[in-house]
Protein backbone atom coordinates (compact mmCIF):
# COMPACT_ATOMS: atom_id res chain seq x y z
CA UNK A 1 0.00 0.00 0.00
CA UNK A 2 0.95 3.69 -0.83
CA UNK A 3 1.17 5.75 2.35
CA UNK A 4 -2.31 7.47 1.65
CA UNK A 5 -3.78 4.09 1.40
CA UNK A 6 -2.45 2.53 4.45
CA UNK A 7 -3.81 6.04 6.38
CA UNK A 8 -7.39 5.35 4.17
CA UNK A 9 -6.90 1.51 5.94
CA UNK A 10 -6.43 3.44 9.34
CA UNK A 11 -9.14 5.36 8.87
CA UNK A 12 -11.73 3.17 7.70
CA UNK A 13 -10.75 0.59 10.86
CA UNK A 14 -11.07 4.18 13.08
CA UNK A 15 -14.77 4.68 11.59
CA UNK A 16 -15.75 1.38 11.97
CA UNK A 17 -14.94 0.93 15.48
CA UNK A 18 -16.51 4.39 16.11
CA UNK A 19 -19.68 3.02 14.71
CA UNK A 20 -19.56 -0.21 16.69
CA UNK A 21 -19.40 1.89 19.74
CA UNK A 22 -22.07 4.13 18.78
CA UNK A 23 -24.41 1.18 18.00
CA UNK A 24 -23.74 -0.17 21.20
CA UNK A 25 -24.75 3.14 22.53
CA UNK A 26 -28.11 2.78 20.73
CA UNK A 27 -28.37 -0.99 21.73
CA UNK A 28 -27.99 0.37 25.48
CA UNK A 29 -30.56 3.01 25.24
CA UNK A 30 -33.11 0.83 23.78
CA UNK A 31 -32.74 -2.00 26.09
CA UNK A 32 -32.96 -0.13 29.02
CA UNK A 33 -35.88 1.78 27.85
CA UNK A 34 -37.54 -1.50 26.48
CA UNK A 35 -36.99 -3.69 30.49
CA UNK A 36 -39.76 -1.19 31.60
CA UNK A 37 -42.22 -0.71 28.39
CA UNK A 38 -41.74 -3.61 26.23
CA UNK A 39 -39.18 -6.52 28.15
CA UNK A 40 -39.89 -9.08 25.88
CA UNK A 41 -38.25 -6.95 23.17
CA UNK A 42 -35.21 -6.18 25.25
CA UNK A 43 -33.55 -10.01 25.01
CA UNK A 44 -33.84 -9.75 21.58
CA UNK A 45 -31.66 -6.12 21.63
CA UNK A 46 -29.59 -7.94 23.85
CA UNK A 47 -28.34 -10.31 21.37
CA UNK A 48 -27.69 -7.58 18.13
CA UNK A 49 -25.84 -5.53 21.22
CA UNK A 50 -23.09 -8.38 21.81
CA UNK A 51 -22.70 -8.85 18.12
CA UNK A 52 -22.00 -4.69 17.92
CA UNK A 53 -19.53 -5.22 21.49
CA UNK A 54 -17.97 -8.18 19.34
CA UNK A 55 -17.15 -6.19 15.99
CA UNK A 56 -16.31 -3.12 18.16
CA UNK A 57 -13.44 -5.51 19.71
CA UNK A 58 -12.66 -6.79 16.17
CA UNK A 59 -12.21 -3.40 15.45
CA UNK A 60 -9.91 -1.92 17.82
CA UNK A 61 -7.81 -4.87 17.11
CA UNK A 62 -7.60 -3.88 13.65
CA UNK A 63 -6.76 -0.50 14.54
CA UNK A 64 -4.21 -1.27 16.73
CA UNK A 65 -2.45 -3.60 14.81
CA UNK A 66 -2.03 -0.73 11.81
CA UNK A 67 -0.71 1.61 14.41
CA UNK A 68 -4.18 3.53 14.83
CA UNK A 69 -5.78 5.05 17.74
CA UNK A 70 -9.94 5.35 18.81
CA UNK A 71 -11.42 8.48 16.90
CA UNK A 72 -10.95 11.66 19.23
CA UNK A 73 -14.92 12.32 18.70
CA UNK A 74 -15.94 8.62 20.42
CA UNK A 75 -18.44 11.38 22.69
CA UNK A 76 -20.28 12.27 19.87
CA UNK A 77 -20.83 8.53 18.70
CA UNK A 78 -21.71 7.90 22.58
CA UNK A 79 -24.12 10.78 22.82
CA UNK A 80 -25.33 10.41 19.60
CA UNK A 81 -25.92 7.04 20.09
CA UNK A 82 -27.80 6.69 23.54
CA UNK A 83 -30.19 9.83 21.83
CA UNK A 84 -30.98 8.06 19.09
CA UNK A 85 -31.75 4.89 20.77
CA UNK A 86 -33.42 6.36 23.71
CA UNK A 87 -35.81 7.94 21.10
CA UNK A 88 -36.65 5.55 19.14
CA UNK A 89 -37.87 3.32 21.87
CA UNK A 90 -39.90 5.85 23.35
CA UNK A 91 -41.59 6.82 20.37
CA UNK A 92 -42.55 2.87 20.17
CA UNK A 93 -41.33 -0.71 18.91
CA UNK A 94 -42.08 0.29 15.60
CA UNK A 95 -39.64 3.36 15.66
CA UNK A 96 -36.91 1.18 17.53
CA UNK A 97 -36.96 -1.38 14.29
CA UNK A 98 -36.93 1.63 12.15
CA UNK A 99 -34.27 3.24 13.88
CA UNK A 100 -32.33 -0.36 13.40
CA UNK A 101 -33.10 -0.05 9.40
CA UNK A 102 -31.88 3.56 8.74
CA UNK A 103 -28.70 2.64 10.40
CA UNK A 104 -27.58 -0.91 9.25
CA UNK A 105 -28.54 0.08 5.81
CA UNK A 106 -26.49 3.47 5.76
CA UNK A 107 -23.65 1.42 7.59
CA UNK A 108 -24.13 -0.82 4.80
CA UNK A 109 -23.39 1.38 1.99
CA UNK A 110 -20.03 2.99 3.71
CA UNK A 111 -18.81 -1.00 4.03
CA UNK A 112 -19.71 -1.66 0.57
CA UNK A 113 -17.99 1.07 0.07
CA UNK A 114 -14.94 0.17 1.80
CA UNK A 115 -14.48 -3.31 0.73
CA UNK A 116 -14.20 -2.35 -3.20
CA UNK A 117 -11.01 -0.15 -1.58
CA UNK A 118 -9.23 -3.01 0.88
CA UNK A 119 -9.71 -5.82 -1.81
CA UNK A 120 -6.41 -5.48 -2.65
CA UNK A 121 -4.87 -3.09 -0.36
CA UNK A 122 -5.93 -4.89 2.84
CA UNK A 123 -7.10 -8.21 2.96
CA UNK A 124 -6.91 -9.01 6.40
CA UNK A 125 -9.29 -5.79 7.21
CA UNK A 126 -11.59 -6.45 3.95
CA UNK A 127 -12.40 -9.91 5.19
CA UNK A 128 -12.53 -8.70 8.81
CA UNK A 129 -15.07 -5.95 7.13
CA UNK A 130 -16.65 -8.85 4.70
CA UNK A 131 -17.36 -10.92 8.07
CA UNK A 132 -19.05 -8.43 9.88
CA UNK A 133 -21.12 -7.29 7.17
CA UNK A 134 -22.53 -10.38 6.90
CA UNK A 135 -23.82 -10.41 10.95
CA UNK A 136 -25.10 -6.46 10.46
CA UNK A 137 -27.62 -7.20 6.80
CA UNK A 138 -28.93 -10.10 9.08
CA UNK A 139 -29.77 -6.87 11.58
CA UNK A 140 -31.05 -5.24 8.50
CA UNK A 141 -33.18 -8.06 7.85
CA UNK A 142 -34.16 -8.45 10.96
CA UNK A 143 -35.44 -4.60 11.54
CA UNK A 144 -36.91 -5.14 8.18
CA UNK A 145 -39.23 -7.81 9.02
CA UNK A 146 -39.98 -6.79 12.35
CA UNK A 147 -41.16 -3.09 11.69
CA UNK A 148 -44.85 -3.16 11.17
CA UNK A 149 -45.74 -0.29 9.19
CA UNK A 150 -44.15 2.59 7.39
CA UNK A 151 -45.49 5.79 8.42
CA UNK A 152 -44.69 9.63 8.09
CA UNK A 153 -43.17 8.67 11.68
CA UNK A 154 -41.05 5.85 10.68
CA UNK A 155 -39.55 7.62 7.54
CA UNK A 156 -39.31 10.72 9.46
CA UNK A 157 -36.94 9.21 12.06
CA UNK A 158 -35.04 7.02 9.43
CA UNK A 159 -33.95 10.02 7.75
CA UNK A 160 -32.79 11.82 10.93
CA UNK A 161 -30.93 8.37 11.67
CA UNK A 162 -29.37 8.02 8.23
CA UNK A 163 -28.57 11.62 8.68
CA UNK A 164 -27.03 11.57 12.17
CA UNK A 165 -25.19 8.51 10.63
CA UNK A 166 -23.28 10.49 8.31
CA UNK A 167 -22.83 13.58 9.53
CA UNK A 168 -20.98 11.53 13.23
CA UNK A 169 -18.97 9.98 10.35
CA UNK A 170 -17.86 13.21 8.67
CA UNK A 171 -17.00 15.19 11.92
CA UNK A 172 -15.36 12.29 13.45
CA UNK A 173 -13.22 11.87 10.87
CA UNK A 174 -12.57 16.19 10.51
CA UNK A 175 -14.62 16.01 7.19
CA UNK A 176 -11.83 13.09 5.23
CA UNK A 177 -15.34 11.08 4.93
CA UNK A 178 -16.02 12.94 1.64
CA UNK A 179 -12.39 12.90 0.31
CA UNK A 180 -12.27 9.21 1.25
CA UNK A 181 -15.60 8.26 0.39
CA UNK A 182 -14.93 10.06 -3.04
CA UNK A 183 -11.20 8.20 -3.21
CA UNK A 184 -13.34 4.86 -2.61
CA UNK A 185 -15.60 5.28 -5.32
CA UNK A 186 -12.99 5.91 -7.88
CA UNK A 187 -10.08 3.16 -6.40
CA UNK A 188 -12.96 0.53 -6.93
Amino acid sequence: MTPAERLSAIRIAKVNHAGEYGAIRIYGAQIAICRHLWPALADRLAVLKAHEIEHCELFITALRGRGGRPCRAMYLWSMGGWALGAASTVLGPNLIWACTEAVEDTVHQHLTDQLAFLRKRDPALHDLIESIRAEEEGHLDLAREQKTHDTWASRAFQALARHSVNLVIWLSTWGESSRMRRDLGVAA
